[in-house]
């Protein structure tokens, strides 16, 4: 399901058209927007035997396979544990430098971009440098702050932002959702067609989104002792903070954009509860930061 970034879209089918295709891509933006959605689309449209017919087509065997991850000129890397590592970018190396059996382009997907951690940065900084035949690197950073700017200045960097509310809930209602189901999971999608997608496929997630929707008011109107509890009960969850603290950023930035309607909070103390919130979250991203700590912190705030 590809929503919106219609701009991003088109760039990337008039690079095909003119023949000026970068070597290395870079798409940065918030999480869940599609932005690797995007990068399987535009492969395909690279490799697509039938490129014509591709908006995105995805009737070729080609286009098929790597709809399926299986193609054999695509490599998709992600970290392991926090981590892209350089053995990692050594394993790529030495894939591409292996003999192609077609005359498409060789694909590697960089997923968190900025999880390489600087022996591997290194390592791929001179893959960029010594770009081999008809090969296209896309990396997806959330922070591309983190990458040395030695591998910023060798990428065409496209920024991706939020899908329209209308786009997102058009797509849910032709899955077959009501009017009233679809403008829910849009309004606790914010934007991001991958979370939307992710709420329909797994309802117990939006339950429980709209369950930490709730516990934030109740938070706001506890005191610090049962806030610290409940910094402790979601640090021993890691793969549930990230989801919560984006319901938090989502519930303060509400607060900001109304703070003269109905607001208890000054803009001030809305900014530094914002900007504590993305601290937390690029910490626990990024760092071995102590999780239980990271929330209570932001306990102090709120």
């Amino acid at each position: 399901m590809l929503i919106g970034h219609r701009k991003q879209w088109r760039f990337l089918q008039g690079a095909i058209k003119r023949g000026r295709i970068p070597h290395a891509l870079l798409f940065t933006g918030e999480s869940n927007l599609g932005k690797r959605t995007l990068a399987i689309e535009f492969i395909k449209l690279l490799n697509c035997q039938n490129p014509v017919n591709c908006q995105p087509c995805g009737t070729c065997e080609n286009c098929r396979a790597i709809a399926k991850n299986i193609y054999p000129e695509l490599t998709i890397i992600e970290p392991e544990e926090k981590e892209i590592r350089v053995a990692q970018i050594r394993k790529l190396r030495a894939r591409l430098n292996l003999r192609s059996f077609s005359d498409c382009f060789k694909a590697v997907i960089l997923d968190k971009a900025n999880s390489l951690n600087q022996e591997a940065q290194s390592a791929f900084l001179k893959l960029l440098e010594e770009p081999k035949g008809k090969t296209l690197f896309i990396l997806i950073a959330r922070h591309p702050e983190m990458l040395f700017p030695t591998i910023l200045s060798r990428v065409e960097i496209l920024k991706f932002y939020p899908a329209p509310d209308h786009e997102i809930k058009e797509e849910l209602k032709k899955k077959g959702l009501s009017e009233n189901q679809a403008q829910e999971i849009v309004s606790l999608s914010w934007g991001r067609p991958g979370r939307a997608v992710n709420f329909l496929q797994n309802p117990k997630e939006f339950e429980n989104a709209k369950q930490e929707l709730k516990e934030i008011v109740r938070l706001i109107n506890s005191d610090l002792s049962f806030r610290f509890q409940y910094a402790k009960k979601i640090s021993a969850q890691p793969k549930e903070i990230k989801n919560i603290l984006d319901i938090w950023l989502r519930y303060f930035r509400n607060e900001l954009i109304e703070k003269s309607q109905a607001s208890s909070y000054s803009l001030s103390r809305l900014r530094k509860i914002l900007e504590i919130i993305q601290k937390t979250q690029f910490l626990l991203s990024n760092t071995n930061v102590n999780p239980k700590l990271a929330i209570e912190m932001v306990m102090l705030e709120i």
